[in-house]
């Protein structure tokens, strides 16, 4: 192999590893962020928004590299697929991040009144349910497996479901004051939050299948695991 192209693949592999690097960051916001809300720890709100701004760094710093590879380098083939969707996934784990920024934000939003424990329990199984598709997700990614992002499609049902139970939690509660409604609104976008937090992963999802095969299927087209 040409020195250059050596050198190349190593390049590629480093921004590869960049991008694992990233999901991590954005996966512990999935956590410290739910958490900030549950213990209503405004101090934790700051410790994500901070987080936050590391994750943008990096993000902005894959891009520069990606772009740099694809001006000077001009890959083909697998090698461009594999940048084109480095390119689009730190796009996904930025919305990622800042999505967590709102959760952590309701914290304040709603201080001081305390969450119902059905919504705590409803929020602690997004939360779990969030990070675990986005670890999966970018295992995917890392081990190059379209078979395992096809399963993120299932796993967004459970997501859409829990969304609902928040709904539904939500509407049968008691109290129709101001402040009653405030929380209610707010909780409402936490759930809509996580729900887009998942679209994210499965979108990752999406682009590890065009990176291994070359072709971009929506999720509907996805194979279905045998859950399904």
């Amino acid at each position: 192999m040409p020195e250059t192209r050596k050198t190349f693949h190593e390049q590629l592999n480093e921004l590869q590893a960049e991008v694992i690097r990233l999901a991590a960051m954005a996966t512990e916001s999935i956590g410290t962020g739910a958490q900030a809300l549950l213990d209503a720890d405004l101090i934790a709100v700051d410790r994500v928004i901070a987080n936050d701004v590391a994750i943008d760094d990096l993000t902005h710093g894959i891009e520069d590299r990606a772009c740099a590879l694809l001006a000077l380098q001009q890959p083909m083939a697998s090698d461009l697929r594999v940048i084109v969707t480095i390119l689009r996934i730190i796009h996904e784990l930025e919305r990622t991040g800042d999505l967590m920024v709102n959760v952590s934000k309701t914290a304040r939003r709603i201080y001081p009144r305390a969450l119902d424990p059905k919504v705590r329990g409803i929020i602690e199984r997004m939360r779990t349910q969030a990070a675990a598709q986005l670890r999966l997700a970018v295992d995917a990614f890392a081990e190059g497996d379209p078979s395992k992002a096809s399963a993120l499609v299932d796993m967004d049902d459970v997501m859409d479901d829990l969304q609902k139970d928040l709904f539904r939690t939500i509407f049968a509660g008691e109290g129709n004051d101001e402040t009653a409604l405030h929380q209610a609104v707010q909780i409402a976008l936490v759930g809509r939050y996580f729900e887009r937090i998942a679209d994210h992963a499965v979108n990752i999802g999406q682009r590890v299948g065009f990176m291994v095969t070359g072709e971009f299927r929506h999720a509907q087209d996805l194979p279905q695991t045998a859950a399904g």
